[in-house]
């Protein structure tokens, strides 16, 4: 397969997760509006309402940043999404599709779900549950080859929603001189932190990719939680097929959008933001 190259206008989306974390009471969550706990009690975090889903919002700088095309990886039971996106006037922007994941078995196994809508194109993967800003999309839509953009853990615990002890359990990125992804530490021990040159570089998974990524996905080793992991198969493509990954710093921060206790900061991040897919 011959690696794609120029601007990516594709991206895929990642909301097929079961929201686990988010089905959960909170007591710190503060007072929710009923369509905001409704949307919690589903699971279904990429629609929870401001005054526009949740999404709708994530996907705005992305549009800005030249993406045209739009595949959502959603589960069997998501029509909500499917719904919302198909009615009339909801996009003029973007062009949604769907892809299904069933049964949700790791965020490779939900990269593989969009591999129709990808083609031959690069494409961008991201979140569906965090909010990424302008920047990030920016830089991602400025790659023409495979690359990473990470964020410098201090901005993360300084100004983003993103408590600690979440953080700690992201993927450490190490990077080599060059600007290249030399590999990635999931859940790093404290003694492996120290080790690490600063700033400490996270990845919140937001990727550009070739098509070479499905190769990589294809026959992984189930992890120790029992699934398909998107960071095994990005080293993966890089020990066995080549792939070199570029790698951006994002010097802002990423909201996330995981637990009941996330609306209330979300919200007021996204207060007076305009929405245009």
């Amino acid at each position: 397969m011959v690696p794609s190259s120029g601007p990516v206008r594709k991206a895929v989306i990642l909301a097929a997760g079961m929201g686990t974390r988010m089905k959960k009471a909170d007591a710190t969550a503060g007072g929710l509006a009923p369509e905001q706990s409704r949307a919690a009690d589903a699971g279904l975090k990429a629609m929870i309402p401001f005054e526009r889903p949740f999404l709708d919002y994530v996907l705005t700088p992305l549009c800005d940043a030249g993406i045209e095309q739009v595949c959502l990886v959603v589960a069997p039971g998501h029509a909500e999404i499917r719904n919302y996106y198909n009615q009339p006037g909801i996009t003029r922007r973007l062009k949604i599709s769907f892809a299904v994941q069933d049964p949700p078995r790791g965020t490779a196994d939900a990269v593989l779900a969009a591999e129709d809508f990808v083609g031959q194109d690069g494409f961008l993967l991201l979140n569906s549950d965090n909010y990424y800003p302008a920047e990030a999309a920016k830089l991602l839509c400025g790659l023409t080859s495979p690359g990473v953009v990470v964020y410098p853990r201090e901005v993360l615990l300084e100004h983003s929603n993103i408590p600690a002890d979440r953080i700690g359990k992201y993927a450490v990125v190490k990077v080599s001189a060059d600007d290249r992804l030399e590999g990635m530490i999931e859940k790093p021990t404290e003694e492996q932190l120290r080790s690490l040159p600063q700033p400490i570089l996270i990845s919140m998974n937001s990727w550009r990719f070739d098509p070479q990524i499905f190769a990589a996905c294809r026959g992984l080793a189930l992890s120790p939680r029992g699934e398909l992991e998107l960071p095994d198969a990005v080293l993966r493509s890089s020990r066995e097929f080549g792939v070199s990954y570029l790698v951006r710093r994002c010097g802002q921060a990423v909201f996330d959008l995981s637990s009941r206790s996330d609306i209330a900061p979300v919200a007021a991040l996204l207060r007076g933001k305009q929405v245009r897919i």
